[in-house]
């Protein structure tokens, strides 16, 4: 089956060149002329490439990951990560991307120090269980957070998703930013007492 080839367009500077109808008669009545420039035609569409749409789409995750990860140190004095914001998007849906939020290493029952990762992604999807790292990505727009076990592979800088943790490596995965808030500061908490404060949230 052939995949659907997206294109993209800058909606915003579409609609300030393309003002609606209504606009005309707010303009007469503010200054008593009437713009006679108005053009409706779509080939005054400025489509994007798929590099430019990466681009926009990398600021966006990535001043939604700087936000998160403020909130999540402004919350305690003692819970504080590291901010490693970094994005990629999706090679055939540029609009898609994730971002990388920060790392860190938590105590679990049976480990006593896994190192996790936490992300944000702009979609919905199942994280995967083979090379690819996500599957089932939904259509529908969304957002995402999760945390995975992380370890390092043979290739210098690399990481793996840790799948002996869990089973799978996902430490949590959510689409409610509140909860997704909640999980990662129950990682960073450090004495049960702040545990039961973050509980109560």
């Amino acid at each position: 089956m052939q995949q659907t080839k997206f294109r993209y367009y800058d909606a915003v500077a579409y609609k300030r060149a393309n003002p609606p109808k209504a606009a005309v008669h707010t303009q007469f009545l503010r200054t008593g002329r009437i713009d006679r420039d108005i053009s409706w035609s779509p080939s005054e569409k400025r489509y994007l490439s798929y590099q430019e749409v990466a681009e926009r789409t990398g600021r966006k995750l990535e001043r939604a990951g700087s936000v998160t990860h403020d909130r999540i140190n402004g919350f305690h004095e003692t819970i504080q990560f590291p901010k490693l914001i970094f994005h990629r998007t999706l090679a055939e849906t540029p609009h898609l991307g994730y971002c990388h939020i920060t790392v860190a290493n938590s105590r679990f029952a049976e480990f006593p120090n896994v190192q996790w990762a936490f992300y944000m992604t702009n979609f919905r999807a199942e994280i995967g269980d083979g090379e690819q790292f996500f599957a089932g990505i939904s259509k529908k727009p969304g957002r995402m957070y999760f945390a995975i076990a992380i370890t390092p592979t043979e290739e210098e800088g690399r990481l793996t998703i840790d799948r002996k943790v869990r089973g799978n490596g996902v430490i949590f995965r959510t689409d409610d930013p509140k909860l997704a808030m909640k999980n990662v500061l129950m990682l960073g908490a450090r004495n049960e007492a702040l545990r039961k404060i973050i509980r109560a949230l």
